[in-house]
């Protein structure tokens, strides 16, 4: 070294450099394996979560980035042919939602005034709209993503990969049309997945009551107004209270409705709970719906799609929302004298998480995948329960934290049929025709007149559950799908474990016969210093945009690996992002120290014995932290480095050789070991930092050396 560079002696300015870094980045072409000439090791592969198209940048995409991020890095510096592929969701009901909201403000119109087709180009006009803007977003964290490979669920290759897979299984007879009790939202007008629900807790009143005088056993309901509907009490067979009652049938009149009531046991009633008595109500309640498939028993529906009372209710209930329906059949339990008590309880009510609308379940004709029918696999006949099953039985897929594993298994043994189709218009169109009686399922529609397509489509999760084999190609045996899959790594919160994880789990061994990914990594909730979830009304959200330009994106990386391992949630606070700034000081002003302290160090020199076990030491270090990165212990492996170049390298070597090089005590060596130390922890920082290192590897670099995001670790 011959002189200071004059950048390094101003203060480190992250939002000077950033985006010019990230642009060398991407012009160096470096994020596309295809261009990694010199990579040797085997394939790495992580194909990011996609975020949804309706949002932007928030902590939870932050922590994804900066992990995923870090991991390939890493893998890339190592010498793997490392593949980060880019993409978002198109988020069907959220995008949809968000344009009618916007169309309905600025215009007063609603969906159906438009008309589909140009409804849904306002739709996909929003949509590429918001993606631009949130793939912006990740450039600013550094994500060195592949955007050659760019791909969006919605798009013409996924749009193909979605009709090929709906085919097949229809073909295997595991994709059915049937009517079945579904979740259905009253003001989205869907059908709704359970993970689109958000439980609110709010006070209501469990009563208990009998259908009428002569009627020999009481039940309890929070919901009476459906008890109009109710063909069925449900006994325990064990209960001796019952069992005279057992298969006799009552007709009667229930709040002005005519009823008949078949006594039936099942053993899904808990007998100690309430009267031990439930009054089954098969069209509102996806448990009364499998007590009536066991018992034969008849369907009647007192509820339609708008939350009001049919015309199988009596007069007065026709047409009465839901919560005047319920007033209007306690005041007649009232005067009848068979109300029997009313206990003020706590209750977790169901609603759209989009729309807000208290669910009601409803039998509804829809498409469904059958987890528990058997079927030929591959030669094997199997379930696609026990696909998912044996995918994380037999390691074949790892789930990091491994505590996961148990509550995985638990949901699988729990899974009932999947229902797929929303009657939404944005979406991926359900591949079906109807001529008639004729039914027809293709990758293409058929052929002749007359044909009809099925005006559903598919849910959200059907196209993202196909998103580490769509996203390289397949329906078709692409260089890209043979060469990175299975996936090595699938990172992404633990609260989707269910809906998206073990779905992708389900797509891929049926549809490959292997994992969609070796392992998953699992990351926790970000709260606020006090533990609290973030949220506007609290006040305590934290914009990660805002964080990178206030205290540089490589402090926010490391607030968010540091101290945090997988699977738990973190508290994140501005103090804690500040002391990585200080940390992205500390670096810079001591890269500055050291080559002032070494501007006449002409070369390497031997160490001295005491140097070389200090460089020992060190390479002790530098082991530890590659076997924490290959084992995903990133809380692990950022904290050591940062321990080591604060305390050790800064608080006691430079300290020490700074003496040695002014007294001209073994000076060369000393020189040499700030030098070589220096570089190495440069090199070891750039996976969890990547903008500061990679511009003070512009001013320590030898004069062959590479871009440091493609220097050998």
């Amino acid at each position: 070294m011959k002189h200071v560079p004059p950048q390094l002696t101003q203060p480190f300015n992250a939002e000077a450099v950033e985006a010019s870094l990230y642009e060398m980045w991407e012009k160096s072409g470096y994020f596309n394996p295809d261009n990694l000439t010199s990579a040797t090791k085997d394939p790495y592969t992580i194909i990011l979560p996609p975020p949804n198209v309706t949002g932007t940048l928030h902590t939870g995409h932050a922590i994804m980035l900066a992990i995923q991020d870090t991991l390939i890095r890493f893998k890339r510096m190592q010498g793997h042919k490392a593949l980060w592929l880019p993409g978002t969701d198109h988020a069907a009901i959220a995008t949809q939602s968000v344009v009618e909201k916007k169309l309905l403000k600025e215009e007063g119109k609603s969906r159906h005034d438009l008309g589909r087709e140009e409804f849904l180009k306002q739709v996909n006009k929003f949509a590429l709209d918001s993606q631009s803007t949130i793939l912006s977003q990740c450039r600013s964290m550094g994500a060195s993503l592949d955007w050659s490979r760019l791909a969006f669920t919605i798009d013409d290759k996924r749009n193909l990969a979605v009709r090929t897979m709906f085919t097949k299984m229809y073909n295997d007879g595991l994709i059915y049309r049937g009517l079945r009790i579904v979740n259905w939202d009253p003001k989205g007008q869907t059908t709704i997945s359970d993970d689109e629900t958000v439980a609110e807790e709010r006070k209501g009143v469990l009563y208990t009551f009998k259908y009428n005088a002569d009627f020999p056993i009481a039940i309890s309901s929070t919901r009476p107004e459906t008890k109009v509907g109710d063909v069925a009490v449900a006994v325990h067979p064990d209960d001796e209270r019952y069992k005279e009652y057992v298969g006799k049938e009552y007709t009667m009149t229930f709040a002005g409705c005519p009823i008949t009531i078949k006594v039936v046991a099942d053993a899904a009633v808990e007998k100690d709970f309430g009267t031990g008595a439930l009054g089954v109500t098969p069209a509102h309640s996806q448990i009364d719906w499998e007590i009536k498939e066991r018992h034969d028993l008849p369907v009647r529906q007192v509820i339609n799609e708008y939350a009001k009372m049919t015309g199988l209710a009596n007069e007065e209930l026709n047409g009465k929302k839901v919560t005047e329906a319920r007033e209007y059949v306690v005041n007649w339990l009232r005067e009848n004298n068979l109300l029997i008590s009313e206990e003020e309880v706590t209750q977790n009510i169901p609603t759209a998480e989009r729309t807000g609308g208290v669910i009601e379940p409803l039998p509804k004709l829809q498409w469904w995948i059958a987890v528990n029918k058997p079927f030929t696999h591959f030669g094997k006949e199997t379930t696609l329960k026990a696909l998912m099953r044996e995918a994380v039985e037999s390691k074949a897929t790892s789930i990091i934290p491994d505590r996961f594993e148990k509550i995985y298994f638990h949901w699988i043994e729990n899974l009932r049929d999947w229902c797929i189709s929303r009657q939404i218009w944005y979406g991926h169109r359900i591949p079906v025709w109807y001529r008639g009686s004729e039914t027809y399922c293709g990758v293409t529609a058929p052929e002749g007149d007359g044909w009809t397509q099925d005006e559903d489509t598919l849910d959200t999760w059907f196209s993202s559950g196909m998103w580490t084999f769509s996203t390289l190609g397949w329906p078709e045996q692409t260089p890209d799908l043979q060469t990175y899959h299975p996936t090595s790594l699938l990172e992404t919160g633990h609260d989707i474990l269910f809906f998206w994880v073990a779905r992708m789990i389900l797509f891929s061994t049926y549809a490959l016969n292997e994992v969609p990914f070796k392992h998953t990594y699992l990351h926790g909730l970000i709260r606020d210093t006090q533990g609290r979830k973030m949220s506007k009304s609290l006040g305590n959200v934290l914009d990660p945009r805002d964080l990178s330009v206030k205290y540089g994106t490589d402090a926010l990386r490391m607030a968010l690996l540091v101290g945090n391992g997988p699977g738990n949630d973190l508290k994140l606070g501005e103090d804690k992002i500040k002391a990585y700034k200080l940390f992205s000081n500390k670096i810079w002003n001591a890269t500055r120290f050291v080559l002032e302290k070494t501007t006449d160090s002409e070369a390497s020199v031997p160490f001295t014995q005491e140097d070389q076990a200090l460089y020992d030491a060190w390479l002790i270090v530098k082991a530890d932290i590659t076997s924490d990165l290959e084992n995903y212990r990133l809380h692990l492996a950022s904290e050591k480095i940062y321990d080591y170049f604060w305390k050790t390298f800064c608080d006691q070597i430079i300290e020490t050789h700074k003496v040695r090089i002014a007294d001209n005590n073994n000076k060369a060596s000393a020189q040499t070991l700030l030098l070589t130390l220096l570089r190495e922890q440069i090199i070891v920082l750039h996976p969890f930092m990547p903008f500061l290192t990679e511009e003070i590897w512009k001013y320590i670099k030898k004069e062959d050396d590479r871009l440091l995001m493609v220097t050998e670790w």
